[in-house]
C-alpha cells in the first residue's frame, strides 16, 4: 500500500451512500498492511457514539473526538501516524484555510489522509471544505445512495423537515437520499 504514501483519499456523496463504510474499509486495509493509523471525528457528530465512528449499517471503528484541525495536528505530532482518517470532515471546526493547510502539511510529511464527508448540504449547496479538498485529492470517490422516491442514483441528502439550519445531525428520520429530479420536485413543493 506504499503507493498511497502522502496521498489524499476522499470519499464523498450524499448520506447513506457508503462514505464512512469506505473510509472504514480503507483504514482496515492500512492496518492489515502494518501502518500506524488513527481516526478522528468532529465533536458535533455524537449520533451513535462519542469515541467511535459508526456507519449507518452500525459497524464501529475507534476514533478520537476533535473540535478542529489544530487538535488533529496536536494528536498526530505526538502519535506520529502513517495514516490519518477524518470522518464527517464537513463538520470539522475552524477556518477553512487552516483545515486545507493542515491537510497539506500532513501530505508534505508523507502521511496518507483519508476523509469522508458530504459534498452538499440539504439544499444542494456545496460544503466548502470538500469543495476545496477535491482538486488537491489523489483519489476521489463520489458515492451514491439510492433515491428514496424513484430508485436511481441519489444526488443529495434531502431534509424531510422544514428546519432551515444548515447543520442538523440526523439519520433516516431526518433525511432521505434523492436524485436531482426528485429533489427538485420536493423543493418545488416546499417553496409553494
Amino acid at each position: 500500500m506504499h503507493q498511497y504514501k502522502g496521498r489524499l483519499i476522499i470519499h464523498t456523496g450524499s448520506m447513506f451512500s457508503g462514505k464512512t463504510s469506505s473510509l472504514e474499509k480503507d483504514i482496515k486495509r492500512f492496518k492489515i498492511a502494518g501502518y500506524n493509523t488513527i481516526a478522528f471525528k468532529p465533536v458535533v457528530d455524537s449520533r451513535y457514539s462519542k469515541n467511535e465512528i459508526v456507519t449507518h449499517d452500525l459497524t464501529y471503528m475507534n476514533a478520537i473526538l476533535v473540535e478542529d484541525i489544530d487538535e488533529i495536528i496536536e494528536y498526530c505530532d505526538e502519535l506520529k501516524p502513517d495514516v490519518i482518517a477524518i470522518d464527517e470532515v464537513q463538520f470539522l471546526g475552524g477556518e477553512l484555510k487552516n483545515i486545507v493547510n493542515g491537510i497539506n502539511e500532513f501530505l508534505k510529511r508523507g502521511c496518507t489522509i483519508i476523509v469522508a464527508g458530504l459534498d452538499m448540504d440539504y439544499r444542494g449547496k456545496p460544503f466548502e471544505v470538500i469543495k476545496e479538498l477535491m482538486p488537491i485529492s489523489d483519489y476521489l470517490h463520489k458515492h451514491h445512495a439510492v433515491c428514496a422516491k424513484c430508485g436511481v442514483d441519489a444526488w443529495v441528502s434531502h431534509r424531510k423537515s422544514d428546519d432551515m439550519e444548515r447543520i442538523k445531525l440526523g439519520a433516516s428520520d431526518e433525511y432521505e437520499p434523492l436524485c436531482r429530479k426528485c429533489f427538485l420536485e420536493e423543493k418545488k413543493k416546499q417553496d409553494e
